[in-house]
């Protein structure tokens, strides 16, 4: 198993090589647009790529949220400010829920085993394991649903939990819209300087819904 974690290790680092070689300028000029970490300059960089934006918004949307870093607010209100507002949500939303469980696959792949290591030696870990198998959905589906929330601490939290994939990727995508809109609709209008507060109200409404529909989901799934 270490033979093939250095091999993905070393995979994932190739991968960087062959984009710094094909195009040398490109990361450079990606990390310093993430440093920044300027909306609108990043919405501007985005334009620039034409009729390729919304399939280049998508693939920097998903490698932000699966590296954690920056807040995907910044990419979130941009995609609003390019797209619009519906169609900016769900595709940051997507582009998000990809890139998370990217980030959630890799760290349980590399991390997981070693913390079942530690969990079987404590009691109330083993507690606190098996609670995330079985509840694990609803936690992450809570979580998620709140802004602001770093998103890479739910990532790590997630991988090394017993929740399945499955109940990750379906809590962080149907979580992620409130939190993603009520984010993006803020940015987007306190930089247009717009008031968008019955907006907001929908996403609170809709939240709740989310909310009602998971307990449900809850009760079925563990029946």
């Amino acid at each position: 198993m270490l033979k093939v974690k250095i091999a993905v290790a070393m995979l994932i680092v190739v991968m960087f090589a062959a984009i710094h070689l094909i195009a040398p300028e490109f990361l450079p000029e990606v990390f310093n647009l993430l440093k920044r970490g300027d909306i609108v300059e990043t919405a501007d960089y985005i334009k620039s790529y034409g009729s390729l934006a919304i399939v280049f918004s998508f693939l920097l949307t998903t490698f932000v949220n699966a590296i954690g870093f920056p807040p995907a607010i910044i990419f979130s209100t941009a995609n609003t400010l390019i797209f619009g507002i519906v169609p900016g949500i769900i595709l940051s939303v997507v582009a998000e829920t990809v890139g998370v469980t990217i980030s959630f696959i890799l760290l349980r792949f590399f991390f997981r085993s070693s913390a079942k290591k530690i969990i079987a030696k404590s009691k109330s870990l083993r507690s606190i394991d098996k609670y995330s198998s079985k509840k694990g959905f609803m936690v992450m589906l809570i979580a998620r649903m709140v802004p602001y929330v770093p998103s890479g601490l739910l990532n790590a939290a997630g991988a090394l939990s017993a929740i399945s994939l499955v109940d990750y990727f379906l809590a962080s995508l149907v979580g992620k819209f409130p939190s993603t809109g009520i984010e993006a609709i803020i940015g987007h209008d306190a930089i247009l300087h717009e008031e968008g507060f019955l907006r907001i109200i929908v996403m609170v409404i809709f939240a709740i819904a989310l909310v009602v529909w998971a307990l449900y989901y809850q009760k079925k799934h563990n029946h």
